[in-house]
């Protein structure tokens, strides 16, 4: 399943770096305001120990891991909701992504030039999310004028409820409360779903610091990201884009003895791609074979016919059963045989609810 996550942040704060190192493509990332323009698109795989242990007990000819895009969106500035900076175009493209990954300076360098003169990691995140905050009450206002006119005259169940979610949601952005933090019943989720609120999208903060600061605690700017997302209930991932673009041009073993030199367990890329994936609340389960062994990307909570039309639309269509079994208990016991020698494995109905580390064989007839 496609899902993507968009990178957004004021010019100059590291965002297009970040880009680099997440794509290992060298797109514009020169100190000037709106030297990225088009937003940029990269496909991120997923860190998963687990196919690798696949790769090596089933030796496929081929090996696909799990992946999402990410979306280098062009500098944000005050003014962007009124298309300030080229605004417009660069917000429409934030309503295609499912995350926003929002990136903060919380570094000093006098070389590189703050759009705002001087580094506040609070005024930066104040100003983007106020500009999403801005569009979104514009189109709530435009599309309430017209649905409550309707819900008047028709008594129309469903005009009611629409106009009744985005009253609660125009309360909520005029007193600058993201979206995502309303509490919204399932009926006013699925109303609100066709407008691609920016301030509904899950966030993610990322604290962007120097490269001399990597192995020490947080400093003064990153303590106020993380007290200002913790309000939010928003994780808040600690890393230095310089030194993520320089282990992206390494190779695995290189890039594993860097981060030992530096004492660091895992890249703030890493950590990024899997909290993203968290955030979005997504799982991973396994198809195996010797032609190929694939990761497959499904919404926690999916059944096993919703799981298997991610791989084509005629294993939903006719599917008949899930043949199931655990990646623990395929490690455990050492092959597939030995599985089900043990009773573990299992055949499950459409109705069973995919887990993390599912390995998978469908039935289906079509």
């Amino acid at each position: 399943m496609s899902l993507t996550a968009g990178i957004v942040g004021l010019p100059n704060v590291g965002k297009s770096t970040l880009f680099n190192a997440i794509t290992k493509k060298h797109i514009l990332a020169e100190n000037y305001p709106f030297a990225t323009i088009d937003p940029n698109v990269g496909v991120v795989t997923v860190p998963d120990k687990r196919i690798d242990n696949l790769k090596e007990m089933y030796n496929p000819q081929r090996t696909i891991p799990t992946a999402y895009e990410f979306t280098d969106i062009a500098g944000l500035v005050k003014g962007a909701s009124n298309g300030e900076g080229l605004g417009n175009k660069f917000l429409s493209h934030i309503r295609e992504t499912d995350a926003i990954c929002e990136v903060i300076r919380c570094f000093e360098n006098g070389k590189i030039i703050h759009v705002d003169g001087n580094v506040d990691p609070i005024r930066d995140i104040e100003t983007i999310n106020l500009e999403l905050t801005i569009a979104d009450l514009d189109i709530v206002n435009n599309r309430l004028e017209k649905v409550s006119k309707k819900a008047r005259t028709s008594k129309d169940k469903k005009d009611l409820l629409e106009t009744e979610a985005l009253e609660k949601a125009k309360t909520a952005l005029e007193n600058n409360i993201p979206l995502r933090l309303v509490d919204y019943t399932e009926e006013e989720k699925q109303i609100l779903k066709s407008y691609s609120f920016l301030t509904i999208k899950p966030i993610i903060y990322l604290a962007n610091i120097s490269e001399e600061e990597i192995s020490k605690d947080d400093n003064n700017y990153v303590q106020l990201v993380r007290e200002y997302a913790r309000k939010e209930k928003a994780p808040v991932v600690k890393l230095c884009a310089k030194l993520e673009e320089e282990l992206s041009e390494l190779d695995e073993s290189e890039k594993k003895e860097m981060l030992e030199a530096l004492n660091i367990e895992s890249s703030g890329l890493d950590q990024l791609i899997e909290a993203t994936y968290d955030l979005l609340g997504l799982a991973t389960y396994f198809t195996v074979g010797k032609d190929e062994v694939r990761a497959w990307t499904f919404k926690k909570g999916m059944n096993a016919k919703k799981c298997a039309g991610i791989i084509h639309t005629d294993f939903e269509k006719g599917f008949i059963k899930a043949e199931v079994i655990s990646y623990d208990d395929l490690v455990k016991y050492g092959n597939e045989l030995k599985v089900k020698e043990n009773g573990k494995a299992r055949l499950e109905g459409k109705d069973y609810l995919m887990q993390d580390g599912d390995i998978c064989h469908f039935r289906f007839n079509v």
